[in-house]
């Protein structure tokens, strides 16, 4: 019986740590177990300021591609179905990328909110937990990412206030599948920037937060906390901690690809037909790689572009041998 107990103690413990408002560092860290780097207090993924600098420069495309194939299918959001509004964006002209800080919005239920309350006071978080509670989490580097789930009217998560207070702590901006107020407002803080599905001079009104730093949905994606945003006029793509140096290295290596590829097109220094130079595979290879010594401004260091090389021509190698038996 003492030990049957002591089971049922142990799931009841459990249970109850499952329902935290935000989630323990503990939960992050084994939910993102993927990432084997560096962490931010509160258990998040913290990938480097020069990788996040790295992945403003990438297209979409190249990230899209390089995550799909890589069995990563559902990371890009552009709210561009036959019944959903776009994205609205404060500064369209400007890319932002961060660490996702992710919060819960709920329509209002007073018994569950009482619940939430309660328990965010034994958490230590600022009561009452409403819209204010996942900007005192946001550190440098972060982008507080919202699902309120797309509510417009009495649903806006901010108004200039707090796009203040979120600027100040994250040096960042916003990404709420919802809207916002004071866009006059929100649009002049230097530096912060809004990827929403609208706004309304209303206040917010019936919502409440069912959790901060745990999964979301954002339109067609799970969001995990700390997964590296890029937030482009074409939309959003959420990438996978663990995935973001590939990613960056990869797209970087298709830009240069591309380059030399327009290089050999302007100086016509192979025959081009359907699409395609007509020159041997080594060749062009070699003369790639002579190009890329000539090359003064490289994305990225020279000795992680002659590793990704190497590895690459090891697995094109393997493939051929592969075939060849």
């Amino acid at each position: 019986m003492k030990i049957i107990n002591l089971l049922y103690f142990a799931s009841l413990t459990f249970c109850l740590n499952a329902q935290s408002v935000v989630w323990p560092s503990e939960s992050i860290t084994e939910l993102t177990s993927a990432w084997t780097g560096m962490r931010t207090p509160d258990g998040r993924p913290q990938v480097s300021d020069q990788l996040l600098e790295r992945v403003k420069a990438l297209s979409m495309e190249e990230v899209w591609g390089f995550l799909r194939r890589n069995g990563y299918e559902n990371q890009f959001e552009n709210f561009a179905g036959a019944f959903q509004n776009g994205w609205e964006i404060l500064h369209p002209d400007q890319v932002m990328t961060g660490r996702a800080l992710t919060a819960q919005f709920m329509p209002l239920r007073p018994d569950f909110d009482d619940y939430i309350q309660t328990q965010a006071e034994k958490e230590g978080t600022k009561t009452p937990v409403t819209n204010y509670a996942p900007i005192i989490k946001l550190l440098d580097g972060d982008i507080y990412v919202a699902d309120s789930y797309g509510k417009m009217v009495e649903g806006t998560l901010i108004g200039d206030n707090l796009g203040n207070a979120i600027y100040k702590a994250s040096n960042r901006g916003v990404i709420f599948n919802g809207s916002v107020r004071d866009v006059e407002g929100l649009s002049q803080i230097e530096g912060f920037n809004a990827w929403i599905r609208g706004s309304d001079p209303s206040a917010i009104k019936h919502m409440m937060i069912g959790s901060i730093n745990a999964p979301i949905r954002i339109g067609r994606v799970t969001v995990l906390p700390g997964d590296v945003v890029l937030a482009k006029p074409t939309g959003v793509a959420f990438i996978p901690p663990h995935l973001v140096q590939q990613v960056v290295i990869s797209g970087e290596f298709t830009a240069l690809q591309d380059a030399f590829n327009r290089f050999c097109m302007k100086t016509n220094k192979y025959e081009y037909v359907n699409e395609a130079f007509v020159v041997d595979d080594n060749v062009f290879e070699k003369d790639f790689s002579l190009w890329l010594d000539d090359f003064s401004d490289l994305p990225m260091p020279r000795e992680e572009l002659n590793k990704f090389m190497a590895e690459r021509d090891a697995k094109r190698k393997a493939k051929e041998d592969g075939k060849q038996e």
